[in-house]
């Protein structure tokens, strides 16, 4: 990799820091799981594209305005998280990214509140 090019790439990284305070830069895991989502416009189904320790980003229908609260519930199944049972995690957070990509909105959410239910 060239000097220029990683200097740009760590442009982009703190650019994206600014813009979006409440993530961190914790690791983010690519991992494609159900959610079920609901706001103030209602209940529908997502995918998650990514998952970290503070926030996870997801695939849906619908727009999302930045700042709205959500409740949304991530399923994992038994065989990726060694258990018997699927296991649910009840997460509530706020959007702090929203964008369209592929006719599918992207929504960035910091969980700020999650309860693990087996």
């Amino acid at each position: 990799m060239s000097s220029e090019s990683g200097k740009e790439q760590a442009k982009e990284v703190n650019s994206r820091r600014s813009r979006y305070p409440d993530m961190q830069s914790a690791a983010r895991f690519p991992i494609k799981l159900p959610v079920a989502v609901k706001s103030g416009s209602g209940s529908q189904a997502a995918e998650t594209q990514n998952i970290s320790a503070n926030g996870v980003l997801f695939r849906l229908d619908s727009d999302m305005p930045v700042g709205s609260m959500v409740d949304f519930t991530i399923s994992f199944p038994a065989d990726v998280v060694g258990s018997d049972n699927d296991v649910r995690v009840d997460c509530k957070g706020r959007v702090v990214r929203s964008f369209d990509e592929d006719g599918r909105r992207g929504v960035g959410v910091v969980i700020d509140e999650y309860r693990i239910e087996r």
